[in-house]
């Protein structure tokens, strides 16, 4: 993070800035209560803990909660429950049954490919109302876009606004709802205008450095905004490449066989593929977008099978 971002977030606030497979994690340490912001991936949640415990010594962790449900946000859930089986969790209320059912396709888990393992859940952030965090009161506010549920919180004495994938230094995250013909970049404009409004001076992104320089990333979202939206192949082929940059984040290596096998039964692909590339096979349109990972040196190739560079 800047130097200056940094030394100007509350002093009870630790930011864990992880690899972009795992969101980054907001541990607020309380007077009374400790809290985790988002939780990482599954595959990452030994490091979590391991983050966890080491800021806090012998204090348990009391409280957790999720700015959404997308697998890196949520997937260190179960294992802090299992670590602190006292402890209270947060989510927005938009799908709070499906995690009560524990629905994995509608909670995105089966489309994408990815896995959470199951948590329960003992309250919600409310949009509209405030929750205190490191002894502050920090509001909640809706952020539909990239995910319909999402909400994003705001410290306004500090003016620190913790953005999950709503913004980032450099954009946001994929809209989801597009590539399911729900449209939703009039809802990532709309967030964009709240956050502009909310006028923080610092940001903690979902993903990369906690940044200052707002009013730049403002319009660096923007920009980007208008050019999905002129284009949504491009934003369905973009959203490809994310799924398969995930997967390869999270295995590493795959043989040929198994990445094939982990196309065809990710729904995501299929959707999209009729959606948004009817007249190209899965196959083809996967490989083309492989290629075009390979050509940019984020990904390698060889006998073995895929590799992450």
């Amino acid at each position: 993070m800047s130097d200056h971002a940094a030394a100007e977030l509350p002093a009870n606030l630790v930011v864990f800035e992880r690899g972009w497979l795992s969101s980054n994690n907001i541990l607020f340490i309380g007077a009374d209560e400790t809290a985790l912001v988002d939780t990482g991936y599954a595959t990452h949640a030994d490091q979590t803990l391991a983050l966890v415990e080491s800021s806090l010594g012998t204090r348990p962790l009391n409280r957790v909660l999720n700015t959404h449900l997308h697998s890196d946000h949520c997937g260190g859930n179960a294992a802090l429950q299992q670590r602190y089986p006292a402890i209270r969790t947060d989510i927005p209320p938009g799908e709070a049954a499906l995690v009560e059912q524990w629905d994995e396709r509608r909670l995105s888990f089966l489309a994408t490919g990815q896995a959470c393992p199951r948590f329960r859940f003992t309250g919600l952030l409310q949009p509209g109302t405030e929750c205190v965090l490191g002894d502050r009161s920090w509001q909640v506010h809706s952020a539909p876009g990239h995910d319909p549920h999402s909400v994003i919180l705001f410290d306004p004495i500090s003016r620190t606004l913790i953005s999950a994938d709503a913004l980032w230094e450099n954009g946001f995250g994929v809209a989801f709802p597009e590539l399911a013909g729900e449209p939703s970049f009039g809802d990532v404009a709309a967030t964009l205008d709240r956050i502009e409004r909310l006028a923080p001076l610092r940001v903690i992104p979902g993903h990369g450095r906690v940044f200052d320089k707002v009013g730049t990333a403002l319009a660096t979202a923007r920009r980007r905004l208008d050019s999905l939206r002129r284009d949504p192949a491009k934003h369905a082929r973009h959203a490809i490449k994310v799924l398969m940059k995930f997967k390869l984040l999270e295995v590493q290596s795959i043989s040929l066989e198994d990445w094939k096998a982990w196309l065809w039964t990710t729904p995501y692909f299929g959707a999209i593929r009729a959606r948004f590339f009817a007249d190209v096979a899965l196959e083809q349109l996967a490989g083309d977008v492989l290629g075009e990972l390979v050509a940019a040196g984020a990904v390698e190739m060889d006998s073995s099978g895929i590799h992450n560079i």
